[in-house]
This record gives C-alpha cells, structure tokens and sequence, in this order.
C-alpha cells in the first residue's frame, strides 16, 4: 500500500505553500535584473552571486515557512545576541581601513550589525505587541532606549550607513505604533534648518579645522564633498563625479548591454557593488531606470497591503517596517549614486553583489510571506 504523503505532486505544493506568488514574481524580476547588469559590470563575480541569490531565496522560504507568531517570539533571544554581538566587536572586534566592525569567531567572521536590521524591527514589533492597549509614552521612550544601544554601538564601530538602516527600521515600528506627530514635527524642523545651513554655509562650515559636532572628520568630508565634489575630483570626489557622468550619458534609452563606457572603461568605481544603478542609467538609460523603479513600487504595495491586512498589531508593525527597510535601501542608493545625498555604502536592495545584505532583504521579504500566510490561516 503506497503512502500518497511522499507522492513528487504533494511534495512540491507543501513547498510551495509558504510562497506568496506575487512577492515571488516580483523577487524574480529583481534577480533577473541582478544577473544582467552583473553579467556586464562584473561577469567573474557572476557564480558567486549565484550562489548567495540561491542562499537568499533558502532563508526566505525558512522565513515564510515559519508561522508569524514564531517569528516575533524569536524576538528578544535575536536582539540580546545581537547587542552582545556588538558589544564583543566593540571590545574584541577587528579593525579594518579604520573600523571596528567584524567579529572573529574561529571558522569565520561576521558582521553582527546586520543581525540588527531584522532583530531590530523584530524586536519592537513584539514589544508594543505584548503592551497593546496600554501604549502610551512611557512605552516610546523605552522603544526608543531600545533602539538607541544598537545603534549607538554601531555609530562607535564607525558605520555611518547601518546604523541610518537600523535606526530607520527601528524608528518605523515605533511611527507605526502612534508615535505622535508633536513629536516627530520638531526633529524635522531641527533636521531641515541644519541641512539648510550646512547647504547655505557650506563653504566656510567645509575649511580645513572646522569641526562639526557629533560627526567625525570623514562623515564631514562625505557630506562637503556631496556640496561640492569638484573640490577633490581625484580624491573624495570621484565616485560622484564619475557616477553622475555614467547616469547622463545614458540617455533615455542607453548605451546598451556591456556597452557602457564609464563601466568597460573603469572609471566608475564599486561598480558591482553600491554603484551598480550608475551601470543600468549608463547601459539601459532612463527607461531601464524606470522599469526597475515600477518593480520596486510593486515590492512596496504588495508589502504595505499585506501589513494592512495582518492580523495582529506585531505583524502589522512587522511588516510596516520591513517594507520601509526595502524603501530605505533604494532611496539612499539611487539618492547617493546620483549625487543627492552622501555616500554612506548602502547597497542597491536585491540588485548589489554580496551575500550578506542580499540574505537579509530575502529574510525581510520571507517574514513579509509569512505575516501574509497567516492571514490566509486565520481566514480558514
């Protein structure tokens, strides 16, 4: 008597069940871009990354398997070992072109400030979750404490873009969860005036000797050479300069696949890397550009309509804020390639070589599934 459990058919539908198809699609998309513009920028780097795309898409279906409430329960355990983590980097940590911010842990290294950027939402997700009905603004400031040690311990390593990323990811759970706007209205104001005077005294505020609070000396000179980059056209200047030169010869429709000068020619830095939306603008101009930003605003509904229809505050606060976390990549990405906003090392989400953000916006869009699938549970 054969055991229709173990047929191939019902095999493949309950691996397929965790997989929401839309994200999917839109996942594949991603990746079918990835594999083109790597194919053209970095072509001996292509295996490799077909190997961390096939890791990713591994946790991502972990993810999605995992019932939601799992998740969130996993919460505290990943944020007391990611605190530890960078507690141990800041005491044992290697130093590397002057930071501080892997950890030796015998069969290999890690990065433990990446753990925050899923631990972190997590983390404040299932913290309102358990004070539901009770939030008031006790529990912000202590949200926000909680907030504050991974990020200030990441601000220490240096690094200046993860912890933008981690503070941002956890700043969303806690705007999801009512955060008002008396609060938020006064950091913006003080936030625009000193972008505006920087913008309007940039000149003397950028000379040598002048110091700027609470930012170190390379954090000042990312930001000058952003005003003006013509100041060190060979030095701090160049990524910008070379960059923005790639994005304006592409024109509207390109130069075409592996015909872009800026790329084959080596002038555009990182090019594989943080700035490999330069090599789409160059080789597949606006129109490439385009397309690629409608599959990202696909990626941000489907994302924001299943936060909206979750069943629970932590899952919608979750998926809130793992959504902004994809927003946040490809706005600070596009906005430092093409010479609006500093360079800080953000990579282009989905689309940049290297394994380990790859992995963790895959995990991002697993957990997405799985506050997804258990909507479609509680229905039944």
């Amino acid at each position: 008597m054969s055991d229709n459990r173990f047929h191939p058919l019902r095999l493949l539908q309950a691996f397929l069940r965790p997989i929401d198809p839309v994200l999917m699609l839109i996942l594949a998309a991603l990746f079918g871009y990835a594999f083109v513009l790597m194919s053209s920028a970095s072509p001996e780097r292509l295996d490799s990354q077909m190997t961390h795309m096939a890791v990713a898409v591994g946790v991502m279906w972990f993810a999605a398997w995992l019932p939601s409430q799992r998740l969130l329960s996993l919460a505290l355990p990943l944020y007391l070992a990611g605190v530890v983590l960078l507690v141990g980097v800041a005491l044992f940590g290697e130093v590397s072109k002057g930071a501080q911010r892997w950890l030796d842990i015998g069969v290999t290294r890690i990065q433990p400030s990446e753990l925050m950027k899923i631990a972190m939402p997590l983390m404040l997700a299932w913290f309102f979750q358990q004070r539901e009905g009770r939030i008031g603004w006790r529990e912000f400031i202590f949200a926000g404490l909680l907030l504050a040690v991974p990020v200030g311990l990441i601000v220490k390593q240096p690094d200046l873009g993860t912890s933008l990323l981690v503070a941002a990811a956890g700043f969303y759970v806690i705007f999801f969860a009512g955060l008002t706007w008396k609060l938020i209205v006064p950091v913006a104001v003080v936030g625009i005036v000193g972008i505006g005077s920087i913008v309007a005294f940039g000149d003397t505020l950028c000379q040598p000797g002048v110091e700027w609070v609470g930012m170190r000396d390379y954090q000042k000179h990312r930001v000058c050479t952003l005003l003006d980059p013509t100041q060190d056209p060979l030095g701090k200047g160049f990524h910008i300069i070379q960059s923005t030169i790639a994005i304006g010869s592409g024109g509207l429709m390109g130069k075409g696949w592996m015909d872009g000068t800026q790329t084959h020619l080596s002038f555009l830095p990182e090019r594989h890397t943080d700035f490999i939306f330069a090599v789409l603008a160059e080789e597949f101009g606006l129109f490439g550009a385009l397309v690629l930003l409608v599959i990202y605003l696909a990626l941000f509904a489907r994302g924001f309509l299943i936060a909206a229809r979750a069943p629970t505050l932590g899952t919608r606060l979750l998926a809130g804020a793992v959504t902004m976390i994809f927003f946040t990549y490809a706005f600070v990405n596009m906005g430092m390639v093409s010479g609006i906003l500093p360079v800080v090392g953000v990579p282009l989400p989905f689309i940049s070589y290297g394994g380990t953000a790859l992995v963790t916006l895959s995990l991002g869009v697993g957990i997405l599934m799985s506050v997804h699938r258990s909507r479609l549970v509680n229905k039944t």
